[in-house]
């Protein structure tokens, strides 16, 4: 196999990498327990949290689900971060095909 043919594969395999990685991005991931609906994106966001507590006063309820995707989100940037100063240096030589 010649150097073009492998760059051409090598920017195929980036090409379907980016694709596929957009559609999970777009998509809505729900996690669920007994108490607690949490909805998330591909982009591992949270969009939402609902609690099913009845013995909850409603503005109880909003002030803690508000809470919770504040710590959720805030729990994932520190996950990101650790994944990149841990990972950077072997990430970056894979990071022109994601």
């Amino acid at each position: 196999m010649n150097l073009q043919a492998l760059m051409k594969q090598a920017q195929s395999m980036q090409k379907n990498i980016m694709d596929s990685k957009a559609k999970i991005e777009a998509m809505d991931f729900t996690g669920e327990s007994e108490l607690v609906t949490v909805i998330m994106n591909g982009k591992k966001e949270v969009k939402s949290v609902k609690i099913k507590a009845e013995e909850l006063e409603k503005d109880d309820i909003e002030i803690l689900e508000d809470m919770i995707t504040l710590a959720v989100n805030d729990a994932i940037n520190k996950i990101n971060k650790e994944i990149n100063q841990k990972m950077g240096s072997q990430a970056g030589n894979l990071s022109s095909f994601l």
